[in-house]
């Protein structure tokens, strides 16, 4: 049945509800949260406060611009960082978490992030290996083509691309290391 823009029926009466679908509304009357007797009144649980105390922060941290304040707590593990924090800095600053921009940013952050990470794992003595880390191997031996072909996969529109993407980056790295230390060669080899 297609929606339509009129109301199907009536709103059904809460009591139906809940003789129908187990647990509904459990949020409405404390006496029937499932954590009873914990949220009952009078039960110590230890905490001394009602709103714990802010977390120190210093200036910079993300907060999103439809937020009065910061979370009490927060985490500091990874701060923000390079171009990649500046670009996610961006979407906190400058639009709300409903807009597409700020998700839009986001994901460009993190694609930044993760091309340095592949730029600094090609200088480090362990690089990183893209046939074995893609999974590339794994489908070796278990019927590749077949199990693609006919199934109705939607992935399949796709699997050209997935090359490019998994190996035009190491490409473009080695072009980029190439075209570097031949830059550094030539004028050595002049004098």
């Amino acid at each position: 049945m297609p929606y339509r823009a009129d109301k199907p029926g009536q709103t059904p009466d809460p009591e139906d509800l809940r003789r129908r679908i187990p647990g509904w509304g459990a949020d409405l009357d404390p006496a029937d949260r499932p954590a009873f007797p914990r949220e009952q009144p009078g039960i110590e649980t230890g905490a001394h406060w009602d709103l714990p105390e802010q977390q120190p922060h210093g200036s910079g941290r993300e907060r999103s611009i439809e937020h009065e304040r910061l979370t009490p707590v927060f985490g500091t593990a990874q701060p923000l960082h390079g171009v990649s924090g500046a670009i996610r800095r961006l979407a906190y600053a400058r639009f709300s978490e409903g807009q597409t921009p700020h998700w839009m940013l986001l994901i460009l952050g993190d694609r930044v992030e993760s091309a340095g990470a592949h730029a600094r794992s090609l200088f480090s003595r362990r690089p990183d290996d893209p046939v074995t880390q893609s999974g590339i191997l794994g489908e070796r031996g278990r019927g590749p083509i077949s199990s693609r072909v006919g199934r109705g996969r939607v992935d399949v529109r796709h699997t050209w691309m997935d090359p490019v993407l998994v190996v035009g980056p190491w490409v473009v790295a080695a072009v980029v290391v190439f075209r570097i230390v031949r830059a550094a060669v030539a004028p050595a080899s002049r004098r």
